[in-house]
């Protein structure tokens, strides 16, 4: 099996806040995050298709094609925004990057496995620093 991986960047505003707490609660759990004017971060993701290279081209998936379907369902729709207020499929939802990576699976696998015959989406990688990130791999 071979895992191909495609990275892409983009620039979000975020705040994490539990309406239902005081704000001091939301101080003591979410620290300088809870920022009442947002925080802001240079997100990574790097989505990997797993599978078998197809023997016509010898790809496991064309990744002019995966760059396009990541740009245009996912980054266009969240760099340069504010994931509380801006994002369609993240309002109502914490803006954490557990939420976050969950949801671009959701909006990812079904596009990408229709562009790969031999395989699937594997695992979605999303840096919000350098040192935090969470992967996820479907339910």
């Amino acid at each position: 099996m071979i895992h191909v991986c495609r990275k892409e960047h983009f620039n979000a505003a975020h705040k994490l806040w539990n309406p239902n707490w005081s704000e001091e609660k939301n101080k003591e759990v979410f620290g300088p995050c809870s920022n009442v004017n947002w925080h802001g971060h240079n997100f990574e993701l790097i989505v990997t298709v797993k599978g078998m290279p197809d023997p016509e081209t010898g790809f496991v998936v064309d990744l002019k094609a995966l760059s396009g379907i990541i740009k245009t369902l996912v980054i266009d729709k969240v760099d340069h925004k504010n994931l509380n207020m801006d994002v369609e499929f993240m309002l109502g939802k914490m803006a954490s990057c557990e939420n976050l990576v969950v949801e671009f699976w959701k909006i990812l696998e079904p596009a990408i496995n229709d562009i790969v015959p031999h395989g699937s989406l594997y695992k979605l990688t999303l840096y919000e620093t350098p040192r935090n990130f969470v992967e996820y791999y479907g339910e």
